[in-house]
C-alpha cells in the first residue's frame, strides 16, 4: 500500500493577518496497490508532457503538477487519465478558530500536526495489507521534526498493521513524487471548498472521497 500525504492551507493562528487561513486541511491519496501507484504517476507524467510541455523548451518546462495555478482544464485532463480504480481520498479539515491556545505555540503546532496526521491514518484500513505500508510525505520538516513524526505515527499506528508488515515514512520533495504532485491537487480542491466555497474542482473527483470530516467543527 502506498500512501501519500499533504496539506494545503497553513497553522498560523494570527488571524488579523490577511494571509492566515480559517481551515488547514491534511489528505492522504491512498494507492490500494502498486497498479494504482502507476496509474497516478503515468496521469502526473502524461499531464505534464501533453498539458503544459507540449511546446516548450528545456528552459521553461513545468517540473511539476500543483493545485495552485493549473486550470480547471488541466486538473480534469489528469483526473480523466486515471484508469485504475484502486486507490480513495481521506482528507482532514481543522477549524482552526477552536484550537486551544496551548496549541498554537511553536511546540504545540508540532503535536498538533503529528496529532491530525495519526488521526487521519487510523481511518485507512490497514489490517488486510500484504506487504508493508510505505507513507510518502511532503518533505518540509527539519531533522528532529521528521525524527519525532516518524516515531510518534509508527508507535501510534503499528497496532493497526498485520503481523510481519512495517510502515516505512519517506519525506520528499513533490518534484521527487508524482504521488505527492498528485495529492496536492486533491488537497487543494478540499481547501477550496472549505475556505472560499468553491467546489469546481473538488466535484470532479468527490466520488473517490473515502472519508471526510471536519474537526473541532
Amino acid at each position: 500500500m502506498f500512501i501519500y500525504l499533504d496539506e494545503s492551507g497553513d497553522l498560523g493562528f494570527d488571524f488579523q493577518k490577511r494571509k492566515t487561513t480559517k481551515k488547514f486541511i491534511i489528505t492522504l491519496l491512498v494507492c490500494n496497490a502498486e497498479p494504482a501507484r502507476r496509474e497516478i504517476d503515468k496521469a502526473v507524467k502524461r499531464t505534464l508532457k501533453n498539458k503544459l510541455n507540449r511546446k516548450k523548451k528545456n528552459s521553461h518546462r513545468v517540473t511539476e503538477l500543483k493545485g495552485t495555478g493549473t486550470t480547471i482544464k488541466v486538473k480534469k485532463y489528469f483526473f480523466r487519465n486515471i484508469k485504475s480504480h484502486g486507490w480513495a481520498i481521506y482528507s482532514l479539515v481543522l477549524n482552526k478558530a477552536r484550537v486551544e491556545p496551548h496549541l498554537q505555540t511553536k511546540t504545540g503546532k508540532k503535536k498538533l500536526y503529528n496529532f491530525l496526521s495519526r488521526l487521519l491514518m487510523e481511518k485507512v484500513d490497514l489490517s488486510s495489507v500484504q506487504s508493508n505500508v510505505e507513507l510518502i510525505v511532503d518533505r518540509s520538516k527539519n531533522k528532529e521534526e521528521i525524527r519525532d513524526f516518524n516515531q510518534y505515527l509508527v508507535n501510534q499506528l503499528e497496532a493497526l498493521l498485520p503481523l510481519n508488515t512495517d510502515l516505512n515514512i519517506l519525506h520528499l520533495t513533490s518534484q521527487e513524487s508524482t504521488g505527492l504532485q498528485a495529492v496536492d491537487l486533491f488537497c487543494w480542491g478540499i481547501f477550496r471548498k472549505y475556505e472560499n466555497n468553491d467546489i469546481e474542482w473538488y466535484r470532479v473527483y468527490g466520488n473517490k472521497m473515502r472519508f471526510e470530516t471536519e474537526y473541532l467543527r
